[in-house]
């Protein structure tokens, strides 16, 4: 069986199986990692996996998750951020209107 080396912050290296290395593999290549529950110390670790640890994990026996991040997580905002006050009025102008529709066709600005 093969026996794959990894470090713990905590315990200093350790030695895994690969079912206990959890792989995944991002489209946006730099969000990629693996993650293992340290079998000393019992903390999950978790850290970032490039081509090379992709391959040599994969050679080892690991089993690859492969996830796609959505378009719309990827693109830039700009303006300010929600604050909380925003969320508690976007609340309770949901809860004083009946046709959410009509709400959303007018603007949310002209019924405060």
């Amino acid at each position: 069986m093969t026996t794959i080396k990894a470090s713990c912050p905590c315990c200093g290296d350790v030695e895994l199986t690969p079912k206990q290395v959890r792989l995944v593999v991002c489209s946006a290549k730099e969000r990629s990692f693996y993650a293992f529950g340290c079998p000393k110390c019992k903390d999950e670790v978790r850290k970032p996996a490039g081509e090379d640890v992709v391959a040599l994990l994969v050679s080892g026996g690991v089993a690859v998750e492969r996830w796609s991040i959505p378009a719309e997580a990827m693109e830039e905002h700009n303006g300010s951020t929600i604050a909380w006050d925003d969320v508690l009025d976007f609340a309770l102008v949901l809860d004083s209107c009946d046709d959410l529709a009509s709400l959303a066709a007018r603007g949310l600005r002209t019924v405060r």
